[in-house]
C-alpha cells in the first residue's frame, strides 16, 4: 500500500507545477516589416514596408528588452510581459506605465506579488484585473504558436498622430502578412 501512495505522489506532483516552458520563448531576434498605420490627412512616413528587425532580451522576471530597427528607425525600451495560453502580451514598465495610465505599476496587488492569482487565471488576466481599467490599451506581444512578435508604436509627427506596426518572425525568413 505504501508503495501505490509513492507511485500516486510521483505522477501526480509534476501536474501541480506550473509549466514555464514558454517563457524563455520571447527571448530571441524576429525578423519581420514595419508598417504604417497612417493616421494624418496625408502623406505617410514610410511609404511601402520597410524590413526591420526587433532583438528581444528578457532582463528580469517578465521583463524584456526590445530594440526594433531598420535603416531609417532605431529605438531600445523596456517592457513587462505576461504569459496567456499559447501567447505573451507587453505592458510598459515604471514610468512609462505611470504616463500611460496614470498610477504607478504594482499598485493594484501591492507591489506586483504574482504569487497570488487563482488557479485558473492566467498572468495577464491577472495582471488587467489588478492593474488596469476597462479601456486601457496594449500595444503588443508574442504568439508562441507561430513565433511571431508584434509592436505599435504610436507616433506623432508635429500635432499629427499616426502608428508604426512591427511584426516578425523569430529565426524564420522574412514575410509580409499584417
Amino acid at each position: 500500500m505504501s508503495v501505490t501512495v509513492v507511485v500516486s505522489a510521483l505522477v501526480l506532483f509534476p501536474a501541480c507545477e506550473k509549466e514555464e516552458t514558454n517563457i524563455g520563448k520571447v527571448e530571441g531576434t524576429y525578423e519581420g516589416w514595419l508598417t504604417e498605420n497612417d493616421l494624418k490627412s496625408g502623406g505617410t512616413v514610410f511609404g511601402n514596408p520597410v524590413e526591420a528587425t526587433a532583438e528581444v532580451t528578457i532582463t528580469g522576471k517578465n521583463e524584456i528588452r526590445v530594440h526594433c530597427y531598420s535603416n531609417d528607425f532605431d529605438t531600445t525600451f523596456m517592457l513587462n510581459y505576461f504569459e496567456h495560453h499559447d501567447s505573451a502580451y507587453v505592458c510598459f514598465t515604471d514610468n512609462d506605465f505611470e504616463v500611460m495610465y496614470g498610477h504607478i505599476p504594482g499598485y493594484g496587488h501591492m507591489g506586483g506579488m504574482i504569487n497570488n492569482m487563482h488557479d485558473d487565471e492566467t498572468e495577464w488576466l491577472y495582471h488587467m484585473d489588478d492593474e488596469h481599467k476597462g479601456g486601457d490599451e496594449h500595444f503588443g506581444g508574442f504568439d508562441m504558436t507561430d513565433n511571431t512578435f508584434w509592436y505599435r508604436f504610436q507616433m506623432m509627427d508635429g500635432n499629427m498622430p499616426y502608428s508604426l506596426n512591427f511584426k516578425g518572425q523569430k529565426n524564420k525568413q522574412k514575410r509580409h502578412d499584417s
